[in-house]
């Protein structure tokens, strides 16, 4: 069934081995007890900031939040308030059980990509969307600023790595692999999946 966050927004649901994930990337503007997630506009406070902020895309939220949802740093992440209660954001050994029961890193980006070129760029490698996960490329705020918006989704994990760095997932246009990146600044914007306790 599916499950409606603090600001009323629904999201399908997917069960995938023994996990149960929601389909589409978060988009609360609100933690799960009703409080209000920062939205940062400004790149330089962006930059700055070593607390929770979240934004949309080109902060555009007219022309890309209900497709990618919002992106959110990892001081968000790491509130335990982002999802909706009863779900949470999925640590590094969640994200294994994942791949490893699609049968590893090398194909499982493929069958949890949204298929065909309405939102990945061309060829879209590998994407079968067989999981019905359908990952799609939401990009991310970098320090530099937004960036792969169609080439790249990027979603976090729960798991640091160290005080400033935190670890996430990606896939890309042009593989069939599901990556993964250990030492990713934690002041970076990217998309979120929940996962159901």
């Amino acid at each position: 069934p599916p499950v409606t966050d603090y600001d009323g927004n629904l999201y399908n649901t997917v069960q995938i081995g023994t996990q149960i994930w929601t389909v589409e990337n978060l988009k609360t503007t609100s933690y799960n007890d009703g409080m209000a997630i920062p939205l940062i506009t400004d790149q330089a406070v962006w930059i700055g900031l070593n607390s929770p902020g979240y934004c949309w895309y080109y902060n555009d939220q007219a022309a890309y939040g209900n497709t990618y949802g919002a992106l959110y740093n990892w001081y968000t992440v790491n509130t335990s308030k982002l999802c909706p209660a009863g779900w949470h954001v999925p640590s590094e050994a969640e994200w294994i059980t994942l791949k490893t029961f699609l049968g590893g890193e090398d194909v499982a980006g493929g069958k949890l990509k949204e298929t065909g070129t309405l939102h990945w760029l061309t060829p879209n490698t590998g994407a079968t969307n067989e999981t019905g996960f359908t990952a799609l490329p939401g990009g991310s705020r970098d320090l530099g600023n937004f960036s792969n918006v169609g080439a790249q989704g990027s979603w976090w994990s729960s798991t640091e790595t160290s005080s400033s760095n935190a670890l996430y997932y990606c896939m890309f246009y042009n593989y069939n692999r599901l990556f993964y990146y250990v030492n990713i600044e934690k002041k970076i914007g990217r998309s979120v999946r929940c996962l159901k306790d």
